[in-house]
């Protein structure tokens, strides 16, 4: 998976050739928890749809995502922690 986590700011966004209205199909997880259209993109460009899929990545991958920056680490972070989730070692 971390191949496709490197790959991610090289997308169809960056680009701008995205059909965003793609985007909006998948990532209700994450727009319910708060996260800015950038976060919401990386974690869905990495096939990151709901919070137990976190626990496919480590922390510091999550981090190296282009896109997800502080602020939605303070969100994500207690989200996991309130349902019982962790990132992998």
């Amino acid at each position: 998976m971390l191949c496709k986590l490197g790959a991610v700011s090289d997308g169809p966004v960056a680009s701008g050739d995205a059909d965003l209205s793609e985007y909006e199909k998948v990532d209700g997880a994450w727009r319910d928890l708060g996260l800015s259209a950038p976060a919401r993109r990386a974690l869905v460009n990495a096939k990151i749809y709901k919070l137990e899929d976190l626990a496919t990545v480590s922390r510091s991958e999550l981090k190296s995502l282009h896109g997800m920056g502080p602020s939605a680490l303070k969100v994500l972070i207690p989200a996991m922690e309130a349902h019982g989730v962790s990132f992998r070692k």
